[in-house]
């Protein structure tokens, strides 16, 4: 007995020498992705339903994590974490089949060292909320400006190289994420292969090869510095995920996506182009729920159809943490004034507070709803520039006609109207040199520190007429204001706006140049724009700019 027990010490201290040699051997950076694999010892007939992996890993100070692996077809488990603290990680699996030795009871580790690199995905960590939730911030604390870009079909079906090259010049343009679908779009699955993210019938099945196309072109999103946000379930259309699928499916799916993605930089959008209001509330409650109920380390929002506003619905919601919405593509006055002092210029004011992001304003290059007219460069900024100031600023999406539907030549968007030229057409525009501008003005100012400010103004130039609405914003301590005018013309403003002298500048956003426009005192001033195109107005105490 005695001996047994001895060999038993000896093999048990073997094997714990072996993990420490390998966890010493193995290392990953800060905030980068760690992967291990994993192989079952049986066959199981509907692996993503027949059996569950989690693995629990233990920091350098002792905090323990689980996530989930995902079954990555045939016999193999995979599990992905990104490590937040430097310094020496295990970890250990636990499986819903305690007697699959291959899945469970396995144990491993790894050493986290610092990063080292420029790439600010893994320099500044995942995205968070900041402390008064009324914008981003990066693990480190610094803000995160969210410019984002609506390539909703381009993981689905771009090819690898041609995503490198969008990737690399949106992240030279400014941008700062990516918005993207990973699975059945309307029903367009449309991979490079055609093949569908999943098979509802016969028990519901995951097609794993669908997604394992797609890591590489997720993986990519970071790796060229950009934050990837996926929409997880698409919700328009019948045969969209999102619709189509019973809520314990939509679910599964969801969390399996989390699995698979979760160890990203990503910023969740739960689904997509739907209706969240009334009786579908509650399903879309559960769903959040059941998803991210026990895993919430990235953020998570909803892209609801445009304009239609559900923070209300979800605001409670502990996986809720900020509002997206789209004002859309509409130019009747109705849907104008819904984006100047409908519920995003009101719904900030209201408690829990949220983060507010405009995640589809006008595309570049789109026919409108109502007058079918296409959209340029000066539609879009006025869109992007309302969106950021009717609420406290967190940021913007841009989109572009030929980018979303990722076409490799001009044609019409499924279940659109009007010709979309292709995707390379599209990467280099009016529009998007508009952004870069936007990006470089509002990188010159605490962004973060300003809140809407109706009151400045002595008179609303776009009172009876929203294509002149002026919105306006300013920093609680009156040392910066900003004004936004779609079409030039004087501006009034009431006294005292600074709460010492300052200057006043004008920048052109179709140019990127400053012009100055004098002097701020604290009695009432006025100040006529350059010309009748768009233009910002910047006022700061003490003429520092």
């Amino acid at each position: 007995m005695t001996s047994t027990l001895a060999i038993i010490l000896m093999i048990l201290m073997i094997a714990s020498l072996c993990q420490d040699e390998c966890a010493a051997t193995t290392q990953i950076q800060k905030y980068a992705v760690f992967e291990t694999a994993f192989e079952s010892d049986r066959d199981y007939g509907n692996p993503f339903r027949d059996a569950s992996l989690n693995v629990k890993f233990k920091s350098p100070s002792g905090k323990e994590s689980t996530v989930e692996a995902f079954w990555d077809g045939g016999r193999t488990w995979r599990a992905r974490f990104s490590p937040d603290r430097v310094g020496q990680w295990s970890w250990r699996t636990k499986c819903s089949d305690a007697a699959n030795t291959g899945l469970n009871g396995q144990r491993g580790g790894f050493t986290c060292t610092a990063y080292k690199g420029s790439n600010p995905v893994y320099r500044r960590g995942v995205v968070k909320l900041s402390s008064d939730r009324r914008y981003f911030v990066c693990a480190d604390g610094k803000p995160f400006f969210w410019l984002a870009d609506t390539a909703w079909n381009g993981v689905l079906r771009a090819k690898p190289a041609d995503w490198d090259r969008y990737l690399a010049a949106r992240r030279e343009q400014g941008f700062t994420a990516i918005q993207f679908i990973c699975t059945q779009w309307r029903g367009l699955a449309k991979d490079a292969k055609g093949e569908t993210a999943y098979t509802e019938g016969d028990g519901f099945r995951i097609n794993p090869s669908f997604f394992q196309r797609m890591d590489g072109k997720v993986a990519a999103i970071n790796e060229h510095g950009l934050v990837a946000s996926p929409v997880m379930l698409w919700a328009t259309g019948q045969f969209s995920p999102g619709v189509s699928l019973p809520e314990e499916d939509a679910i599964k799916l969801g969390r399996y996506i989390a699995a698979r993605w979760g160890a990203y930089n990503v910023v969740w959008i739960l689904n997509g182009d739907g209706g969240y209001v009334g009786e579908n509330a509650e399903r879309w409650q559960h769903i959040g729920r059941g998803i991210f109920g026990d895993r919430h380390d990235r953020l998570v929002t909803m892209h609801p159809g445009g304009p239609n506003w559900c923070a209300d619905e979800f605001r409670e919601e502990k996986w809720y943490d900020f509002i997206g919405y789209q004002s859309g593509h509409g130019d009747s006055e109705d849907s104008l004034w819904w984006q100047v002092i409908g519920p995003p210029a009101q719904g900030w004011l209201k408690s829990p507070p949220c983060p507010i992001v405009d995640l589809e304003p006008n595309y570049e290059a789109i026919q409108t709803y109502h007058s079918r007219t296409v959209i340029e460069a000066d539609r879009v900024r006025r869109a992007l520039y309302w969106s950021l100031l009717v609420a406290p600023t967190a940021g913007v999406t841009y989109g572009h006609n030929g980018i979303w539907p990722w076409g490799e030549k001009p044609e019409v968007p499924l279940n659109h109207s009007g010709i979309a030229p292709s995707w390379h057409e599209s990467v280099h525009t009016e529009g998007v040199v508009s952004v870069g501008h936007l990006k470089k003005l509002f990188g010159s100012i605490p962004w973060w520190r300003l809140r809407p400010a109706q009151e400045l103004l002595a008179a609303q130039p776009g009172d009876k007429d929203p294509l002149r609405f002026v919105t306006v914003a300013k920093t609680d301590d009156g040392t910066l204001a900003m004004l936004y005018m779609p079409k030039g013309g004087e501006i009034g403003l009431r006294g005292k706006v600074l709460n010492r002298i300052g200057s006043a500048r004008w920048f052109n956003p179709r140019a990127g140049v400053w012009k100055a426009a004098g002097i701020v005192k604290d009695a009432d001033i006025r100040l006529s724009a350059p010309d009748d195109h768009d233009w910002v107005l910047i006022l700061k105490a003490d003429g520092k700019q």
